[in-house]
């Protein structure tokens, strides 16, 4: 199968798109000190609110990397051509 330039750009740039996303949205929960994520603050006792959040940005990280790298090489492809 082979994508258009436009498509592969558009791949690309959401894979980067979330790396960007994901990862601030990472930092921030890890610095969360309103309670929600960690029990009075404390990074020993995370809550389930943490566990599914990080469980959704790990998944959301990893269908990024691979939409990305499906656009790189949709890229690739086009330039070889």
């Amino acid at each position: 199968m082979k994508l258009s330039r436009t498509l592969s750009w558009f791949l690309t740039a959401f894979g980067v798109w979330s790396l960007f996303i994901w990862t601030t949205f990472v930092k921030n929960l890890w610095k969360d000190s309103g309670g929600q994520a960690f029990v009075g603050g404390d990074h020993s006792q995370p809550t389930a609110f943490f566990w599914v959040h990080l469980l959704l940005a790990i998944t959301s990280l990893a269908l990024g990397l691979a939409i990305g790298a499906i656009g790189v090489r949709g890229l690739r492809a086009l330039k070889r051509a």
